[in-house]
């Protein structure tokens, strides 16, 4: 992958890490990741072993056609509590098929899913986590940093880098232990900086974060926090003049700025591109979650910033592959040095079981699908215009947060959609403020136009479209 020229804030940040880097290994708890190789044969790396296909096939419907029982269904339009057992003590066996579920299902469209270019039933991938598994077994027998990471590890991060840009990659179990790995291991800097004690106000690290920022990133902030080594700043959702007005008056020269890049409640974007302008003027280290945006944005997939052509001035990006790429499992995207901290500081990496190798080889498979098979992207992004054509609301992303206000708006608009075969969930608190309670639509690229037409028609008997915001004007700090 070329790579962009350093700007100087990189350069002030690559010499920070090379300092902490240099007391882990002084202190020799500097920590290496060693692939090992796994016997059966190499991972396939022939483009002819890869089936991808130019437009939807049958089987990419499975992942937006559901059934629930007849019991949960009553359950959910009852809005009864459940932990799941209705689906085994909820059914009946027969005796000509002992031990066979003879409940009846109810058909639904899933509009509330992550799995946003219908990936999780693509045949190709598949077979690449068949192959693995049949090869392997599941593995991967350790923590990465012990005996877990295998050559399909590495060959899933070489991939993940050159997608986003970047130097490298580090493979973590979840997008969220990904938020969290690199929030601990920023927290340690400072200490480590400052000789591995407590850093002084103006040794430690200013992180500004977004107000709705995902959990994953307020509770890998709250742990860092914990550490004493870095100081934090909300700034209101999005709002570019008040993250201007913060930074103006932190005078610590070490600065991050980290933010959703698609904002998995309200389904708007970041500022990117007046983001990277601040990023200029006060030198601060940019990183984004671009969960929502992987494989969905961009002309190859990239993400948000490839999307609008800034991808030099994000400096780490955290991903997912349980949501557009259909698998499992989070990543960072960074260079070398950061990777290698982040592997030895990194707490919910270091402490975690490695990726099983059927997953890592699906995931591999997925990121290689949804670069090829462009139509996707195109299909989702005509979905979203169809959703603004057949209601006149103006959505920007395939998330669409229809917020109704109350609690009870919500579960009986939910319950409404229900009814009419579409899974479309409730978001209440405390997930979101009280009073802006809202019905979440998700879409994908194995949505119909048929579909959304439904859809339209069974939203307009429960909810006003005019009178329906899609942004929450009351965003705050949930740190």
């Amino acid at each position: 992958t070329t790579m962009e020229a350093s700007s100087p804030s990189t350069v002030w940040w690559d010499k920070w890490v090379q300092e902490a880097l240099t007391t882990l290994d002084s202190l020799k708890v500097l920590r290496s990741l060693r692939p090992i190789s796994l016997r059966s044969q190499k991972v396939p790396v022939d483009h002819d072993a890869f089936e991808v296909f130019d437009e939807m096939q049958q089987w990419d419907r499975s992942s937006v056609e559901v059934e629930i029982g007849e019991t949960t269904f009553r359950e959910w339009m009852n809005d009864t509590p459940s932990s799941g057992e209705e689906i085994v003590y909820g059914t009946v066996a027969s005796d000509d098929e002992p031990g066979v579920c003879q409940e009846k299902f109810k058909k639904l469209i899933l509009f509330s899913g992550n799995d946003y270019l219908g990936l999780s039933s693509h045949p190709t991938i598949g077979k690449a986590a068949s192959k693995a598994a049949l090869e392997h077994g599941m593995g991967p027998r350790g923590s990465a940093l012990i005996c877990g990471y295998t050559n399909y590890h590495r060959q899933l991060e070489s991939s993940l880098a050159n997608l986003k840009k970047k130097e490298d990659c580090l493979l973590c179990p979840t997008g969220f232990a990904a938020n969290m790995a690199l929030m601990t291991a920023i927290g340690s800097i400072g200490s480590l900086l400052a000789g591995n004690s407590i850093p002084s106000e103006d040794e430690k690290i200013a992180i500004f974060s977004d107000a709705l920022n995902h959990a994953s990133i307020i509770d890998g902030i709250r742990l860092a926090d914990r550490q004493k080594g870095v100081k934090v700043y909300i700034y209101r959702h999005c709002d570019m003049s008040h993250l201007n007005m913060l930074l103006s008056h932190c005078s610590m020269k070490r600065k991050i700025v980290v933010t959703d890049s698609l904002f998995s409640m309200d389904g708007d974007f970041a500022p990117m591109v007046e983001l990277a302008k601040l990023r200029k003027k006060y030198g601060f280290l940019l990183v984004i979650d671009d969960a929502h945006g992987t494989f969905v944005c961009g002309k190859n997939g990239g993400g948000v910033a490839e999307e609008l052509n800034c991808e030099k001035d994000v400096d780490i990006c955290i991903g997912t592959l349980s949501k557009a790429a259909g698998c499992h499992g989070g990543f960072i995207a960074c260079s070398k040095t950061w990777k290698l901290l982040i592997q030895s500081r990194g707490r919910s990496f270091i402490f975690s079981t490695s990726t099983p190798v059927p997953v890592a080889a699906a995931a591999h498979a997925a990121v290689r699908v949804a670069i090829s098979e462009t139509w996707r992207r195109k299909a989702i992004w005509n979905r979203v215009k169809d959703f603004h054509l057949l209601t006149g609301i103006p959505v920007t992303s395939h998330i669409i947060s229809l917020i109704v206000g109350s609690e009870d708006k919500a579960l009986q608009a939910s319950r409404h959609l229900l009814q009419a075969g579409f899974h479309v969930n409730a978001i209440r608190p405390p997930t979101v403020p009280p009073n802006s309670c809202r019905l979440r639509v998700a879409l994908s690229a194995v949505h119909t136009r048929e579909d959304l037409e439904n859809l339209a028609a069974a939203l307009s008997s429960c909810i006003n479209f005019q009178d329906t915001r899609i942004y929450d004007c009351n965003g705050y700090a949930r740190l």
